[in-house]
């Protein structure tokens, strides 16, 4: 694609007075308006020291103008970085003085918009620069510069290449529709198709981490009424925010707190008790808990250690379809020794004493599987995740029609695999999801 017609501008980094900010430009006229901002001449990857005035030829500031030439540069544009004191101030009177010689003012996510629109990254990689700024530790921030990097991309590319090719083979095999697919090297499409499945599951399994390293871990508090629901939250997110009465049918709405867990964060969901409804408002209560629990990553079944069996009776509709369930036996201090748990994984916990709290930290930290990132880790999104498991579907719906011989079919289940791991990158993407991806970055990114 050619370069976008327009110039944008927009405060790229806005450190404080005490620090460097810097106002990008991105189109065919950037390098004239920084020369005429500045007052001097610019030449490519030179940084040049220059005063900055507005109109009347007063000082705004002094800085440097960095200049980078299309293609050779961020977005594959002409790009002018004006760096300046931090003060946003000043970085607004620079931003004015561009509008005024022509240029406008970027919309949210513009920069990355126009780097993807001119290949310099694919849609993996713009959503990693905005996942890299909003990283909130270390861990995260890595997966990031992985996935911006490319690491998650070329995975990726990797598989859409191995379906393509499978894709090839079964159009050909079409035309000899009168020929057993065996002798046109069924077995080995077979293999290839087997491989391809297999590769895809791992990468769902390293997908699915970077979601959680990226979006931390949705958790909901479940149990009956009076089991310590809320006093668990107090525990766990250190400090009183929840209520808490000897009184069934205190929590009427859902309470969110986010926590951090060795730099793993966790949204925990406290809900109201799971019983017949004793009013309106409290009907109204276990309604949303109910569609809480339909997103959650994982429950947390809160019992009363003296009497487990009969909480597991009153959730047990209301956990169905939770992809983990962790069983939590609260009040345990209550109790002189701790019960046969019949075979159940369970974690003995107390949110008075905070008996079983450091356990229960492990827990939660090995099921967000963190512990599984290493260093090859990557971020991804929830629509990455989404698209693989759609692809997922269509191989495995594409094997299934190969095994029949149905080889149309088959072709087109690989052509839907195909657009689906299209759609991570944005190979195939639709304007509408441009829009709403990069209308959530920064203005300046």
């Amino acid at each position: 694609m050619t370069a976008a017609a327009d110039t944008i501008v927009a405060i790229a980094t806005a450190a404080g007075a005490g620090g460097v900010g810097i106002v990008r430009l991105s189109g065919p006229r950037a390098r004239a308006i920084a020369e005429t901002v500045g007052g001097k001449t610019l030449a490519p990857r030179t940084a040049r020291y220059a005063t900055f005035r507005d109109a009347d030829g007063e000082t705004i500031d002094d800085g440097i103008a960095l200049y980078f030439k299309a293609p050779a540069s961020f977005t594959g544009e002409d790009v002018v970085e004006l760096q300046a004191h931090g003060s946003p101030v000043l970085l607004r009177q620079l931003v004015a003085r561009a509008i005024a010689l022509g240029a406008r003012q970027a919309r949210p996510g513009e920069f990355s918009e126009r780097a993807f629109l001119n290949g310099k990254l694919d849609l993996a990689q713009a959503e990693a620069i905005a996942d890299l700024v909003a990283a909130a530790d270390a861990q995260a921030a890595r997966a990031a510069r992985r996935s911006l990097d490319g690491v998650f991309s070329q995975r990726v590319d990797a598989l859409m290449a191995a379906v393509l090719a499978i894709r090839v083979h079964v159009e050909a095999a079409i035309d000899f529709a009168d020929e057993p697919l065996d002798t046109l090297g069924g077995r080995a499409l077979r293999e290839r198709l087997d491989a391809a499945i297999g590769q895809l599951a791992g990468l769902q399994g390293e997908a699915e981490r970077g979601r959680r390293l990226r979006d931390g871990l949705h958790v909901v508090l479940l149990g009956p009424p009076n089991a310590g629901k809320s006093s668990l939250l107090n525990a766990l997110a250190g400090s009183e925010r929840a209520i808490v009465t000897d009184l069934a049918g205190t929590t009427r709405d859902l309470l969110r707190e986010t926590i951090r867990i060795d730099g793993v964060e966790l949204t925990l969901v406290d809900t109201a008790g799971l019983r017949e409804a004793g009013d309106a408002i409290e009907a109204e209560g276990i309604r949303r808990a109910r569609s809480e629990v339909a997103r959650a990553d994982l429950a947390l079944v809160v019992l009363d250690a003296r009497d487990p069996e009969a909480g597991r009776a009153a959730v047990a509709d209301g956990i169905a379809g939770v992809p983990r369930v962790l069983w939590l036996h609260n009040k345990a201090d209550l109790l002189a020794a701790a019960p046969d748990a019949g075979g159940i994984e369970q974690v003995r916990v107390s949110a008075k004493t905070g008996l079983g709290l450091d356990e229960l930290h492990r827990r939660l930290l090995a099921l967000s599987g963190a512990g599984d990132a290493g260093e090859g880790a990557f971020s991804a999104r929830a629509r990455h995740v989404q698209a693989l498991a759609r692809a997922a579907g269509q191989l495995q719906a594409a094997r299934a029609e190969l095994a029949r011989e149905r080889l149309e079919l088959a072709a087109e289940a690989l052509a839907l695999a195909h657009s689906a791991l299209g759609e991570i990158g944005g190979r195939l993407s639709a304007d509408g999801l441009l829009g709403h991806i990069f209308s959530s970055f920064c203005i300046g990114k």
